[in-house]
Parts: C-alpha cells; structure tokens; sequence
C-alpha cells in the first residue's frame, strides 16, 4: 500500500461507501450514506462526502461532512451535526489527508469552525475539544442477570411505573406518538424541535436499524424514545417525557424496556448518547451502573469558536424561558426552521 492519497467528493455507490464504513475500527450509524439523504432532503445542507483512494485504486478512507450556514447563528462544517458521532474513517494516512482538506475546505469557504465528532482519539493536527462524553452500559446475555444487577432503589423505580399500569410498545407506529411526547418535551425545556420529517425519513431510510417506543398510560404516550443499532450496539438517540407525570418515572420503564429488548436481540452495548460531565443528565445515566467514554471533538478555527451553538448557552437562557412558554403548536410550526441551523 502507497502512502500517496487522492482525497475528492465521493463518487461510488452507497453499498460501496457503507461496506468500507462497517470494516473500519470506531465506526457508527453516522457513517453511513443514508444519512446524507436526510441532511440534504430534510435540511436543505450541502453535503461534502469525500474519499481518500490511492490514485486509480482502493478506498482508503471517507469523511462524511455537512455545512450548515445561517445569517442568525453561523457557518459550521460540522461531521456529523445534529448527532452524536462522525469523523474521518480510514487508515492514518488517509484520515489525516482528509481532516486536512476538511481544514482547508473550512477556511477557504470562511466557516467559522469544523468540527469532527469523533468517537476514538485521531492522530491530527487539530485542536481537540473534551466537553462532550458518551455514556455506555455493558449488557449481559439474559434480562435476569441485567435486572439483578440494578441497584434496589433502581428497580423499584422500574416497578412504580409498572404498578400503575404503564406499558411500553415499540415498532415503526410508535413514531408517530414519540413525536408527540417529543416536541412537548422540548417546547417545554425552550428548546426548538426538529421536523417531524426527520423522523419519518429515518424510519423510511432504516427501517431495521431505528427503534421507535412508547411507554403509555392508559393508551396515552407519557414517554418515548427513538435510536439506532449498528453492530453489537444500541444508541439511545433521543429520549423525552412528559413533565406532568414525573411523579411516576415514566421514563425509568421506558429505559428499562430498550435495555431488555437489547438483551432479546444480542445487543452486547446500551450507549445512553451524549451529555456534559457532572450534569443531571450524566447523573441520570450514570445510576444504571455505566461507563463513561470520552469523545473527541476535533476542530478548526479561525474565529475562535468554541462549539456550536447551543441552547445551554448562557447568552440563550433569556430566549430559551421565552420558547418554553409558547403554545405548543406555535413551538412546533417554528421550531423546525430554527433549529436546523443548530448543528
């Protein structure tokens, strides 16, 4: 193998590009080509997908990357935005190659940062940023050994909602119902939500890899989540209940009920997605007795741009109190078109 690489927009297929994606160490569902699709229908973002060959020759790496431009919050070349992972795969020639053109591709078009969510530690020439962890617990082989291992004050949490007659349903009809507790949930944190599209084009684009489910109360959905298998792992994406039946937990059954459907199906890692360290949502996680594993985030920056925005921003907790008092079709109707800037 040459050490020479040519790094160009991808020009192959989908299966082409998805194959090398599955043979490399540190991919995830990010990586895959139907994502592109989503970013570019969904969205409206350009999409750069590039490839390292040797010239006339093999793939030797791939990086996913989507801009996203406003007037109102920036320019972000960001791998992958809205999700938790991307980032160059490959071997190291071909993964510093394409961070370089990523690079230059960044300062020439004047994006105020790149961003390269990886999972694993790259070997780079660019600044890494640390605030973000993943949060993973490791799964048995049987649901009993999994329910034994929870604390007792954990399983009675479990139990609470269970004994007021809540049960959680999955399958592709559950999306719609997730959407419902969804965006409540989020109007209700002042946070804009996707598009409903988003969801359809997922469950349209993996139908067998996206898991949609409802945990409900008398046939009302109180909680719901929605993610993705690749591989021996599962990732809890998105995750929401409804604040008028906290007192019940809803949301405890609704965890449980994902990590014993992961056991039934040999999945060998639950991933409770990204949080900050030290936050209640890092609490939260941490309870079922996980792991932590830090991400890293590579950048470039000519403005000194710390992170995409973020409606944890201090300078947004005005407009985020404001968004969280809206009726919520109005959240709804807006929310789409704000946040797809929000990579």
């Amino acid at each position: 193998m040459t050490s020479a690489v040519v790094i160009r927009p991808f020009g192959g297929t989908g299966p082409e590009w998805d194959a090398f994606v599955r043979a490399q160490a540190g991919w995830t569902h990010f990586h895959l080509f139907g994502w592109r699709a989503i970013a570019e229908q969904v969205f409206g973002h350009e999409c750069l997908y590039l490839e390292a060959r040797e010239p006339g020759g093999a793939i030797r790496g791939v990086l996913p990357l989507v801009r996203v431009k406003s007037l109102l919050f920036g320019h972000y070349l960001v791998s992958m935005p809205f999700v938790n992972y991307g980032g160059p795969l490959g071997d190291p020639v071909a993964v510093q190659a394409l961070a370089k053109h990523a690079a230059s591709e960044a300062e020439g078009s004047g994006a105020q940062l790149l961003e390269l969510r990886s999972r694993l530690a790259l070997d780079l020439e660019l600044a890494v940023s640390h605030r973000k962890i993943t949060v993973l617990l490791d799964l048995p082989d049987a649901t009993p050994d999994l329910w034994n291992a929870l604390p007792g004050k954990l399983r009675s949490q479990v139990r609470r909602p269970q004994k007021e007659g809540v049960v959680v349903r999955f399958g592709p009809e559950q999306e719609e119902p997730f959407y419902g507790v969804f965006a409540r949930h989020m109007r209700d944190l002042g946070t804009p939500v996707q598009a409903r599209a988003l969801f359809r084009e997922v469950g349209a684009a993996f139908p067998n890899d996206v898991w949609f489910g409802c945990a409900y109360l008398a046939d009302v959905p109180v909680a719901a989540g929605a993610g993705f298998r690749w591989g021996q792992e599962f990732e809890m994406t998105w995750a929401a209940a409804l604040r008028a039946h906290s007192p019940m937990a809803p949301n405890m059954l609704l965890y449980w009920a994902f990590m014993e459907r992961c056991v039934q199906h040999g999945v060998r890692v639950f991933n409770f997605g990204r949080c900050t360290p030290g936050g209640g949502t890092h609490r939260f996680k941490r309870q079922w007795g996980s792991r932590d594993e830090q991400l890293h985030w590579y950048q470039w920056t000519a403005a000194r741009v710390r992170g995409t925005p973020s409606p944890d921003d201090g300078k947004y907790r005005a407009a985020t109190r404001w968004w969280s008092r809206l009726p919520l079709a109005v959240a709804n109707r807006l929310g789409p078109a704000i946040v797809r800037y929000i990579p």
